[in-house]
């Protein structure tokens, strides 16, 4: 059954009318256990079927252990978004609802190979010398959580030493109560600082210098 309607389709065809190099999705699942997997997979390869510059890899982490390790992934769904080399941007969950537009900005944002951050922030993270570890929690429903997504990805995007992950809350539970998270979005970064809501640029890149001094 398809996820996307044929309205949604003609419509994402001409979003990705400005797609200029390839992208890879990178889709992890798992056939049991995984509530949203089938789902996940299924839109990522619809939406590869939309864009001549869009491909799809599925891996089961059960099963494709080297993959698995490869990309570092434990927990499903996920997907990596990859423009010839894993830059760190994973979305675990399904990408449903507001977070539907993280995936495909993100998307464009990497097939144009341009994050579009400041000067300034970019060269704050081309001399970046301590791994950085964003983690943004997310909800479906929620409005400005593909904000704090997309600012998070467009860091790791430029850093070779950031990582990033949006986490559907509802999907992870565990993952959710274990940072405290009651309201969304809320990004953590290293473990030890977290910011809530959706910040501009400056306020996250200031939250990475203080987690890192």
């Amino acid at each position: 059954m398809p996820v996307l309607q044929d309205k949604d389709k003609k419509a994402i065809v001409k979003e990705f009318s400005s797609l200029s190099g390839p992208v890879t999705l990178v889709n992890f699942t798992r056939e049991i256990e995984c509530r949203f997997c089938r789902d996940t997979t299924s839109l990522v390869k619809e939406l590869s079927d939309l864009s001549d510059k869009l491909t799809t890899e599925v891996y089961n982490v059960s099963t494709d252990k080297e993959a698995a390790a490869k990309y570092k992934v434990d927990r499903v769904p996920a997907t990596i978004f990859v423009n010839g080399e894993d830059r760190g941007l994973r979305f675990y969950g399904v990408p449903s609802g507001y977070e539907f537009v993280t995936v495909l900005e993100t998307v464009k944002m990497i097939s144009q190979n341009n994050s579009g951050l400041s000067k300034e922030t970019k060269e704050f993270l081309g001399n970046l010398k301590k791994p950085v570890h964003l983690q943004v929690f997310v909800t479906p429903a929620c409005p400005y959580c593909p904000r704090a997504v997309l600012a998070a990805f467009k860091m790791a995007y430029e850093s070779p030493l950031v990582t990033a992950d949006a986490i559907e809350a509802t999907e992870f539970p565990e993952l959710a109560m274990k940072y405290g998270v009651q309201g969304v979005p809320r990004t953590v970064i290293n473990d030890t600082l977290d910011v809530e809501g959706a910040v501009p640029e400056q306020m996250l890149l200031d939250a990475i210098k203080e987690a890192i001094a």
